[in-house]
Order: C-alpha cells, then structure tokens, then sequence
C-alpha cells in the first residue's frame, strides 16, 4: 500500500482521502517510510517531523471521522522548504548561522497549510539563504537529483524538487527568487510555479532579496500546483507587498487546460530565450512542444524582449544588494550562532567571528558583491543602473504581452549537471538562470512543466510566463500541454525515471 500511495498525484490521492478509502495517517506514515527508505541517498530533507506530521494526520481523520467539511487538500502530506518559518521545527535556510534555531511563530503560508489540514512531513535541503542553482551551498551537504543521483538536483530548492520527484512527498513548497522553484522543477521532471509577486504572502520568509522572493508550489502535476497555489495564495495584511486582491480562478484553469482546447490563446515564444548556449536536446523538446501547442489550437507568434539580454546582469547586483542589506540581521547577537574569540571578544569581532565560520563561501561572495554596489561612489554606477535595467525588461514584457496571452521558452538551457561540475565557476553556474530571472525582475508568474528527455535521459522543462495577476493563464496552458505531453508518453514523465539505487 505504501508504494501506490506515494505514487499518486495530491489530486488522487486527496480524492480518496475524502472517499475515506485510506487515511491521512496511513497516507502520511507511507510517506515517512518512503524518506526513511531512499532520502539516505537523495538528502531532499534536513528535518523530518514525523511524530508532528501523524498527529496532524490523525486530527483530519477525526475530523472527517466526525463529518467536518474540509479543504480539498486535507490529509495531504507536504514538504516545506528550510527558509520558510516554522513554529517549533528548526529552520536554518541551509546555513549553520541558523544552525538550531526554533523559530516562535510560523509563516502565513504555513499557517494556511496547518488550517487546511496538510501534514508537514518536514524541511527540505537547500542553497544557504536561497543563494545557488544546484543545492551544493547548503552548509548541510548536496541534495541529489533522484533521475542519476550523481547529478544536481537544482537550485536552490532542490530539495523540494527531488523530494517531489522521488515519491517522498507528494507536495513540496518552494521559494523562487531568480528560478529557484523553476529551475529545480525543469532537471527533476516536476512542476514548478512562481506566482505572481505579492500573490502569496512573504511574512515569515527569511529573506534573500525582498523586491524578487517569492514561494509557491512544487508538485508532479499542473492541477496540483493550481490546489496547493489556491491554498497558500491570497493577500495577508502582515506583508506590505501582499496584492489585495483574489486570486484568479486557478483549479477551474487546470480543468480547462486539461480538456487541450487552446483554440484563440495566443503563444509568444522569446526570441532571445532560445540558440547559443542551449542544449541540442532542451531545444528540440522546446519546438516538439510547440508544435503540440499549435496542434491544440494556439497560436503561436515570435516576440523580442531585447533586454533580456541584460536581465542576468542585472539580477546579480540587485540580488546581492539587497541580500547585504538583509542578512546584516545575523550578527551573532540576537539569535542563531555565536562565535565567541578567545581573546578581547568585544562586540565587533563577535559579528566578525560568527559571520566568518556562520556563512558559506557563496553568500559571503555576494554580499561583498552587495556592499561594493551599494557603496558610496558606486551606487548610481551599479545598483542605480540596474534598477533602470530592470525597469527595461518590465517595459519588454508589457509589449510583448500586447501581442501574446502567454510567453514560453525552455525553462532551464542544460539538463542536470554533474555534482562539483560547476562549483569552482560562480559565472557558469549562474547562468543557469538565464531563461528565469527575467519573471523576477519583473514579477510576472511562471511555471515550469516537464517537456520530456533529452538526448541524455534527463528531464528537460517548458516555460510559461503570463503577465501580473494572470496567473491563472499559466494553469490553462501548462495543463494543456500536459495532457497532450502525457498522451504521447502514455502517461506522467516521472514513470520514466530509472527506479532509485539506495543500498546502505
């Protein structure tokens, strides 16, 4: 029972969690023997909470026991990733500064998830302070991707990804500040979404870079992202960035896509998102999908967003400036770790030992980066001249959206790389986020959907962009090309995986 039921969608297996043909504690303990069985070799998680995670479960039981109405979702499990706050389970968003901190209050969107009944099975692994495209900057080791476990995995969620993508959790949140949720979605074979920013709340997100950050869902199908985007979305007086607005209908999107009637949609594939530097087999998964799409009914257009040309540059001065300016908090004082000199531990080298051994070599590179750009003298020339930039590419989308309902390229330009390929090369590895980080300057919703296998085996995904608050767009067209992806394949990508080798 434990493998069929780690095997379904949130969607099935929450329609028999309402049926009452298993339960949430039976759904749940499958789950936590799955990551007792194979996350020795996959490391998705950096805690897990299974006592907490049956309690919850055992509580819905009763509930729908008793004949409560309850959420759609209720009884099924999910994975949190590491930078989103949980009240009395450590949270350390993958760096040893945080190294056993039991935060006091928890996340809205955590909130939302314990209100509607969702068992948290635990925190998933992840690049300290979101800062990596492949989850080797955790300070708590890599993360590997479940499709060849030499492999990465993505990043920085790449815990939650691969935790999605080997059956130990059928639901998983992410937080995607430059592709983080899209890209590890795209090289694990799973469905990724970064709603539009403001569209779910950041209270209680430990933040990276305020203007960009956002979490959302990572999931095995389009119409799971649409319930779980439903569930955590909305707006939340506690942040000030939160739209104050109702979300769009996005499960009864999904529904639509999923009939692949595409017929008056309009499909502008970026010129500047595709040819050099991407691989053989990403692009030629990327013009089979097109071809899909048109067959449903689309049309498909070219559209310039010359900017994006910029957009990566831009990303890497204000990520890091305003990472410097957030991470000041963690300063040896207040909470987290202290390093404490042996020698005349005056306040100031307290802040300069624990932030020297609390902090891996990525972010201490980026806030150098951050500080430099925000310094006096610098400031116009860099931070000031990117945000301009920024303004650029927003204007880029709002053209191209004139001329098409929904934009799309691949999502990612490689397939997986191998572990330790591109450590020693922060340029190479930030590249990988070429095709995303365009959707965060400008804060538009994206989703990542698996397009199939390239010439090497591994998953390759397709990227769909829509513009502010249409989020529900992506839902129609992902699950529309979903359901014509899965009639070609004779099922979901995922059962193409090769099955995990997980001796001891």
């Amino acid at each position: 029972m434990g493998t069929d039921l780690t095997r379904l969608s949130a969607a099935a297996l929450a329609d028999k969690l309402t049926a009452k043909e298993v339960s949430s504690v039976e759904a749940t303990q499958a789950h936590l023997d799955r990551i007792a069985d194979v996350d020795h070799a996959v490391h998705a998680f950096l805690q897990v909470s299974g006592e907490a995670a049956l309690a919850a479960a055992a509580d819905v039981d009763a509930r729908r026991a008793a004949g409560e109405s309850l959420h759609a979702l209720a009884g099924v499990p999910i994975a949190v990733k590491d930078v989103v706050v949980t009240k009395g389970l450590e949270t350390t968003a993958g760096s040893k500064i945080l190294q056993g901190w039991i935060p006091p209050y928890d996340a809205t969107l955590v909130e939302k998830l314990k209100a509607a009944g969702l068992p948290i099975l635990g925190k998933t692994n992840m690049d300290e302070f979101a800062m990596g495209s492949s989850t080797e900057h955790s300070a708590y080791g890599n993360t590997h991707n479940p499709w060849d476990l030499d492999r990465i995995p993505g990043g920085s969620g790449g815990g939650s990804a691969a935790a999605v993508a080997a059956y130990e959790a059928p639901l998983a949140i992410g937080t995607d500040t430059g592709g983080s949720i899209r890209q590890p979605a795209a090289v694990t074979g799973t469905v990724g979404v970064k709603p539009t920013y403001g569209g779910v709340s950041r209270y209680g997100l430990i933040a990276l870079a305020s203007s960009l950050d956002q979490a959302g869902p990572v999931t095995r199908t389009v119409l799971d992202s649409a319930l779980l985007h439903e569930l955590i979305g909305g707006h939340d007086p506690r942040d000030s960035t939160s739209i104050d607005e109702p979300l769009p209908a996005l499960v009864a999107a999904a529904q639509q896509g999923a009939t692949a009637d595409l017929t008056g949609v309009r499909v502008g594939v970026i010129r500047e998102l595709q040819g050099e530097g991407y691989q053989p087999g990403v692009l030629a998964r990327f013009e089979e999908s097109l071809e899909l799409l048109r067959g449903a009914g689309a049309q498909i257009v070219e559209v310039s967003c010359p900017h994006f040309t910029y957009a990566l540059a831009a990303y890497y001065l204000i990520l890091p400036a305003e990472a410097s300016s957030n991470l000041a908090k963690f300063d040896g004082m207040r909470f987290g770790l202290r390093v404490v000199p042996e020698d005349n531990p005056t306040a100031e080298r307290v802040m300069s030992a624990t932030r020297g051994q609390g902090f891996g070599d990525e972010v201490k590179r980026r806030i150098i980066l951050g500080t430099y750009a925000l310094s006096a003298g610098y400031y116009d020339a860099y931070y000031g001249s990117a945000q301009k930039v920024r303004t650029l590419i927003q204007r880029d989308f709002t053209a191209a959206f004139e001329s098409a309902d929904v934009l799309v390229s691949p999502t990612a330009p490689t397939t997986a790389f191998k572990l330790g390929e591109k450590l020693d090369d922060p340029l190479a590895m930030y590249l990988n986020d070429v095709a995303t980080i365009p959707a965060n300057l400008a804060g538009v919703p994206g989703l990542s959907l698996p397009s199939g296998l390239s010439d090497d085996g591994l998953p390759v995904g397709f990227q769909v962009l829509a513009p502010a608050k249409a989020d529900d767009r992506l839902y129609r067209v992902g699950a529309a090309l979903e359901a014509l992806l899965e009639n070609e394949w004779g099922g979901p990508l995922l059962l193409k995986a090769p099955e995990l080798e997980v001796a001891r």
